[in-house]
């Protein structure tokens, strides 16, 4: 429950921050989003004390923000053992995200005919924050269900799609980012070491792709290459994850690669 609690402190001290120094800020609707906010794939159900241990707040107050959030629709409450979770409004929001994205409306068609030529996961990530969120993703017949799903959220520092895009940034502000962003150690081979992490963004800057194997999942390997926008920034990445069973880095690089630079160089262009 620790990291929980930190991630709690770290987003009220954000928001009271913002209330402080923006008079438009509304608190109560931060406090609404924060409930919205608190179900994950580790939180899939949660009761009354559940949320107000979750955010640290007073159960009264909660109580409220989850009723409202009943009532407007947001959450399902199960009448027998009270406890919330996410309606539909979740997906529909989701899905107005991707008609509003125009790199994701553009890369579709693109991310499924490549995915149909490798026979491999492909996927779209952008940044947030510190972070990639995946926004599109094409599984294969050995992707797990947590790799289907749009909106998971990784430390970017540790995957190819946050090293693809970093390596396209300036340097000086590179070097920022990996001094700067955290770090979250999720297998035994998840690369902690900054000073390791920039020369892998630095030879990614050179090559024009990212590689990444077994840092959020043992034996898998991931290769991305970053799209870029109008203004010469990264924008999003095209991102590949293969079995590490039946690949190597070296037959990714020969194999994949290639036709990844493809498809990102090709989604380019039209956002121009």
């Amino acid at each position: 429950m620790k990291k929980e609690k930190t991630t709690g402190k770290a987003k009220r001290s954000a928001a009271k921050s913002g209330a402080k120094q923006n008079t438009l800020f509304v608190g109560s609707l931060a406090k609404g989003l924060r409930v919205l906010e608190a179900f994950d794939e580790e939180h899939q159900a949660l009761s009354l004390a559940d949320l107000s241990r979750l955010m640290g707040m007073d159960k009264s107050a909660t109580q409220r923000l989850t009723n409202t959030l009943h009532m407007t629709g947001y959450l399902l409450k199960d009448e027998a053992t009270k406890r919330f979770r996410p309606s539909h409004k979740f997906l529909e929001m989701a899905y107005a995200y991707s008609w509003s994205d125009p790199v994701v409306q553009l890369a579709m068609p693109k991310l499924i005919e490549l995915s149909g030529r490798l026979g491999e996961t492909v996927n779209m990530a952008e940044f947030s924050g510190s972070d990639i969120v995946y926004v599109i993703r094409i599984p294969c017949q050995r992707t797990g269900f947590g790799a289907t799903l749009v909106g998971r959220r990784l430390p970017a520092l540790s995957t190819s799609s946050g090293r693809a895009m970093l390596a396209a940034l300036p340097p000086a502000e590179r070097k920022i980012c990996i001094k700067n962003w955290p770090i979250r150690k999720a297998t035994a081979q998840t690369i902690l070491d900054r000073a390791a992490i920039a020369r892998i963004i630095d030879e990614a800057a050179e090559k024009g792709f990212a590689i990444a194997q077994g840092e959020f999942m043992i034996n898998e390997i991931g290769v991305a290459a970053p799209v870029i926008g109008a203004d010469g920034r990264p924008v999003a990445t095209v991102q590949c994850s293969v079995s590490a069973y039946h690949w190597t880095p070296k037959k990714v690089e020969r194999e994949i690669v290639p036709l990844l630079l493809d498809t990102a160089n090709a989604i380019t262009p039209n956002l121009r």
